[in-house]
C-alpha cells in the first residue's frame, strides 16, 4: 500500500477490490496542511509491482525575513509552516508594523514587514532658573551657566545645540530674559528645554529736583549705587547734601536738600569775606562808575535792565560801585555796602576810582574780562556762556525747559 509521511493517499482498485495494492490501482496523493507535494499527484501499481513513481510531502516554508535596521527578530521554527517570529528593536528605537508574524499554508508571513524608527526625541536638561543681582552702578548682570548638551536614546548622533536667546556670559539687562535650547536626532526629533535668566536691579525711591533746583543723577537715576547731584537756579544756594547716593538698603545718603533764597551780609568787615559770599555760587558783574550822573553807567545800567532774565539764567549778580572816596558806595540789589567795603572792593580788584569801569568774574572769584565801556548783554553773555562750567548748567536748563522769552 501507499504511505505518505505527513500526507495521505486516496486509492481505487480497478474491480473494487479490497486491497489496494492490486495492479492497476490508482492513488491520489494529497499533504497535511502546511506540507506540500514532491512529485506525481497520482501514483499508479504497475506490473512490476512498483508504484509508478516517489512522493513526498515537505513541510511548507516562507521567504526568510529580513532583518530590520537597528533591530531583529527571534523565530520558533525558523521559516518553515506555523513558525511565529517576534520582532525586537534596539534601545531608542519603537517597531513600526506587526510584532508577532506567522507563516502561512500559502507561504507568506502574516501582517505587515517591521521596521525600527526613531520616534523618541533627544533628551536635554537645562539649568534651573538663574537669578542675579546688578552690582552697583549697574543696569546689567553677567550670567554664566554651563552649555547642556543632548543626549539621544538611539544612536547617539545628534545635531548641534541651537540656542535661542543670550548666551552664557552675556549681559543682561534688568527683567526676565527666557532661554531656549534645542537639539535634533537623526530621524530629525526635536529634544528642547527652556529656563528664565532673572536680573534684579536694587531701586531706591525716586528722587525730585527742589523747588528752586536742579537734580543730575547718574545711571538710571535710583539704581544701587547711582548718585543724584543738586544745584539751585541764579539767587537761591543750596542748603542740605548737594549729592545723594542710593545704598544698598534701598535708602538714600545724605538728608533731603532745598533751595533758599541767597542771603548777602554786607555788614563783613573785608572785601574777600563778601566775595567768599559768591564762591561757587554766583557769577559777579561789578560795575565802577565814579558818579552816579556818568553817561557810560546810565547807558549800562540802561542796557541791563531789560536783560535780567538773561542775567540770572547764567547766574550774575550786578555789584555797583558809585561815587569816589569819601562819598563813595556800593550796592548789590537794594543792600547798601558800607563806604569802607565798596572802597575795600576797588582796592583789592584794583579798579581805577576815576573811570568808568566794568569787571566779569567767574564762580571762583577769578577775573575774567574788563571793559573800560560800556557792554552790550549779547557781549557778556557769549563770555560767560564760554565758561566750561557754564556750559555743564546750559544742559541742565535745556532738560528742564528753562530759558527766557
Amino acid at each position: 500500500t501507499v504511505s505518505v509521511k505527513h500526507g495521505y493517499a486516496n486509492c481505487r482498485t480497478p474491480q473494487g477490490e479490497y486491497y489496494k495494492n492490486v495492479l492497476g490501482t490508482r492513488c491520489d496523493i494529497r499533504c497535511q496542511k502546511g506540507y506540500e507535494l514532491h512529485g506525481p499527484q497520482q501514483l499508479i501499481c504497475q506490473s512490476s509491482k512498483r508504484w509508478s513513481g516517489k512522493v513526498l510531502c515537505k513541510q511548507k516554508r516562507c521567504p526568510t525575513l529580513s532583518m530590520p535596521t537597528n533591530g531583529g527578530f527571534k523565530c520558533l521554527d525558523g521559516a518553515y509552516f506555523g513558525s511565529r517570529c517576534e520582532y525586537y528593536c534596539s534601545p531608542g528605537y519603537q517597531l513600526k508594523g506587526d510584532r508577532i508574524v506567522t507563516c502561512m499554508d500559502n507561504k507568506v508571513w502574516s501582517g505587515r514587514p517591521a521596521s525600527c524608527v526613531d520616534t523618541e526625541p533627544p533628551r536635554i536638561q537645562c539649568p534651573s532658573v538663574k537669578e542675579k543681582t546688578a552690582e552697583p552702578n549697574k543696569l546689567t548682570a553677567r550670567v554664566f551657566w554651563d552649555t547642556p548638551e543632548g543626549r539621544d536614546t538611539a544612536d547617539g548622533i545628534l545635531t548641534d545645540v541651537i540656542l535661542k536667546g543670550l548666551p552664557p556670559g552675556s549681559h543682561f539687562p534688568e527683567g526676565d530674559h527666557k532661554i531656549q535650547y534645542t537639539v535634533y536626532d537623526r530621524a530629525e526629533n526635536k529634544g528642547t528645554c527652556k529656563f528664565l535668566v532673572k536680573v534684579r536691579v536694587r531701586r531706591c525711591a525716586k528722587l525730585n529736583a527742589p523747588d528752586n533746583g536742579y537734580i543730575k543723577c547718574s545711571g538710571d537715576g535710583n539704581n544701587y549705587g547711582a548718585t543724584c547731584e543738586f544745584s539751585c537756579i541764579g539767587g537761591y544756594e543750596l542748603q542740605g547734601s548737594p549729592a545723594r547716593v542710593c545704598q544698598y538698603n534701598l535708602g538714600w545718603s545724605g538728608v533731603e536738600p532745598t533751595c533758599a533764597p541767597m542771603n548777602i551780609n554786607v555788614n563783613v568787615r573785608t572785601a574777600a569775606a563778601l566775595l567768599d559770599q559768591f564762591y561757587e555760587k554766583r557769577r559777579l558783574l561789578i560795575i565802577s562808575t565814579p558818579t552816579a550822573a556818568n553817561f557810560f553807567y546810565r547807558m549800562q545800567l540802561g542796557m541791563l535792565q531789560p536783560a535780567q532774565c538773561g542775567l540770572d539764567l547764567r547766574h550774575v549778580t550786578v555789584v555797583e560801585l558809585v561815587g569816589v572816596f569819601p562819598a563813595q558806595i556800593g550796592r548789590i540789589g537794594v543792600k547798601l555796602l558800607p563806604p569802607s567795603l565798596a572802597l575795600q572792593l576797588r582796592l583789592l580788584l584794583r579798579i581805577p576810582h576815576y573811570n568808568f569801569n566794568i569787571v566779569v568774574m567767574d564762580k571762583h572769584g577769578m577775573d575774567k574780562e574788563r571793559y573800560p565801556f560800556p557792554a552790550t548783554p549779547a557781549e557778556l553773555f557769549a563770555l560767560i556762556d564760554n565758561f566750561p562750567l557754564r556750559k555743564e548748567e546750559m544742559k541742565l536748563q535745556a532738560e528742564i525747559g528753562q530759558s527766557c522769552p
